[in-house]
Formats: C-alpha cells, structure tokens, sequence
C-alpha cells in the first residue's frame, strides 16, 4: 500500500511539472490547474428565436460587431492586470449602451410602457454580491449592482431606493425617456394589439358556447408570456482573471409587456447570476421564472462542486435536462477555475463571444 501511494503521490508531481500537454489534434496545449490559470471571458446578448434568416446581414453585422467589441474590452481589461469584476463591468456597459440588446439602452417596454431595469455581480473570491431591481433612471444597472456589493451592507436594492443610493454614489441617473427606442415600443404595440385581438375573440367564442351548450370552448393560443420572442433578451459576462479570481454579471429589462413590478432571474443570486473562485462564474439568460425555480446559476457549480463535473456538461445537464423537462428555456454562459468554458442553450439562438485559447474573439448567434 505505502509503494502505491508512492507512486501516486510521484505521478501528480510528475504531472503538476509538465509544462504542456498534447491536445487530440496534436497542438501543444498549456496545462490549466489551480496554479496556471487562462485568464477567460465569454459575454451572451440574450437567447430566443434567433434562426438564420430572421437577422438582416445589415442587422447581424450590428449584433456581431457590438459583441466583438464588447467581449474584447473584458479581456483586454484582463491583460492589463485588471480584475475579473472589472471586466465584467466594462463589457456590460458596453452592451447596457447599445439599443441592440434587452438592457440599458435597449430596454424592453412593461405593459404600462415604462422601462424597469434588472442587474447583478458576483466575485467568486468573496462570494460577495450586489443586485438591483425596477430601476427606471439609471443608466447603467450593472455599476450601480456592484456598488450595492462593494459600498454598502446589503445584497439586494429595488426601485426608488436603489436610485436613490446611486444618487449618493454618484453613479449616473438619465430621464427615463433615455430608454425609449422606437423597435421597443412597436414590439409593445404589436404585443397590445395582438391581446385586445385575443379578449375579443375568445368573447365570442364564449357567448357562441353558451349558445352551443359547451361553456368548455375557449381559446387555446399561447399567452404572450409564452411567446419566446416576448420573453427573452439580457446581456451578461463571466470572467477569469490572471489571480484565479472568478466574477459574473447580468443585466436586463426583463419581459416585453410584464407586469405589475415583476422581476425575473437576471438580478436574482443564483438564478441568473453565480459565481465562486472554487467552481465556476455563470450568467444566464431565458424564461426567468423557470431558472428562479431551478436555481440554475448556483445548480451549474452544485454539480461541479459535489459531483466533479466538467463545466459543459454540468451546463448541459440543467439547460438540457432539467430546465427542458420544466418546460423553460434559455441559456447560459460559464467558465470555470481553470479557464474552460460552458455553452448551453435550449432555444434557437443565443449571441455570444467568447476568447478562445489563442486569445482571438469568437463571434456566434445561431
């Protein structure tokens, strides 16, 4: 027994001092272990019914270019020594700004045609946190999600009382009117019509029942919240920074025509956003009432921590199996302590970037 773990204890030195291994196609791969982290970043713009053919090649070159940009300042950030909650920040900024996506800017409508603004970040190394919810004039939910972490005792801060702590922060506040986009509130409009259409005709599919005798008939259509084009649209990050030090954000206007001060699992710690040094960082975007329900952020490194699984297939097993046996949808981004990365979706598309392990940008949609 005592020669077995002799040379057991020898294979692990033996290995930890390997400088590099060969990958399946014969490149030369570094070792990734505890001590030799690969700093990583990887963004999402939000998943839905994205299928090649609904984007202009206009439209995709917009969505493209505006992730690549995001996605290679978070790095950049990480080259220049800075932290993984750093990086985050930059890169959600950089989308929050940009009409394209479902946060900031780009915010999707409430049934009374207001903009209510979600975010959070989680340090891996600390397990701290900071979430906001409902906010209406600050322009930036993720800086604002980070102060809450790192100024003030509390976890989470909602409505007018989270804008007023960004007031003493000093963290920009705009006229909620910076958020009105015209696409925005056509969707609304469209979302509008399409239910007073509904009320009338399953009106008179209930009078033409009592006619009938079968008080039973009604409409069978989806409701809007059931309509994946309604329901989706965040942005988020993780990163893996040169300390080892893990980090993960997400923002969002949440649902097209919610209502009566809803909040999904973009701001929720565990849902939508996880991260810790000794698993992984995970933000994820979709039906947020499923991933609420499933924890998903947190379930992602619960299969890693107790169960030793690699980061894709953890991320495969709740996006795949268990929020699809739910009946949810969506997706999530990850990386782990050693710079691997996890991809999982269950609709039709996700935008993402990510740094690949020769440090260029990868760009995908569908």
């Amino acid at each position: 027994m005592k020669r077995l773990l002799s040379f057991v204890l020898l294979l692990n030195l033996f290995g930890s001092i390997l400088p590099a291994q060969k990958g399946s196609f014969g490149e030369i791969k570094q070792l990734q272990g505890p001590q030799n982290p690969r700093l990583g970043f990887v963004i999402h713009g939000g998943a839905g019914v994205i299928t090649k053919g609904s984007l202009t090649p206009e439209k995709e070159k917009e969505f493209r270019a505006k992730l690549e940009e995001a996605v290679l300042a978070g790095y950049k950030a990480l080259q220049a020594g800075k932290t993984s909650v750093d990086a985050v920040e930059i890169a959600i900024r950089i989308m929050e700004d940009s009409p394209l996506f479902n946060a900031g800017k780009g915010a999707v409508f409430t049934h009374d045609g207001k903009n209510e603004l979600d975010a959070s970040i989680m340090d891996g190394k600390t397990l701290g946190a900071g979430s906001v919810a409902g906010l209406r004039r600050v322009k930036n939910p993720i800086t604002l999600a980070r102060a809450v972490m790192e100024k003030s005792e509390h976890v989470m801060m909602i409505g007018e009382g989270a804008e007023k702590f960004a007031a003493e922060q000093k963290i920009e506040l705009v006229d909620p009117k910076y958020f009105w986009t015209q696409h925005r509130w056509d969707a609304l409009q469209q979302i509008l019509k399409e239910e007073n259409e509904k009320k009338v005709k399953a009106k008179g599919q209930k009078e033409k029942a009592k006619i009938d005798g079968d008080e039973s008939s009604g409409s069978s259509q989806r409701s809007e919240v059931e309509k994946p084009s309604n329901r989706f649209g965040t942005v988020g990050a993780v990163a893996l920074d040169k300390n080892g030090d893990l980090a993960a954000g997400t923002s969002t206007g949440g649902m097209t025509n919610k209502k009566y001060g809803r909040v999904g699992d973009a701001p929720i710690i565990g849902a939508g956003t996880y991260a810790n040094d000794q698993t992984c960082a995970v933000s994820a975007t979709g039906w947020g009432e499923y991933f609420i329900r499933l924890g998903v952020a947190r379930d992602i490194s619960s299969q890693m921590e107790y169960r030793a699984m690699p980061i894709q297939q953890a991320s495969d097993l709740v996006i795949k199996q268990k929020l699809q046996k739910l009946g949810g949808d969506g997706g999530v981004i990850a990386i782990d302590k050693f710079g691997n990365i996890g991809i999982s979706f269950n609709s039709e598309g996700m935008y993402r970037a990510y740094i690949n392990a020769d440090g260029k940008p990868v760009v995908e949609i569908y």
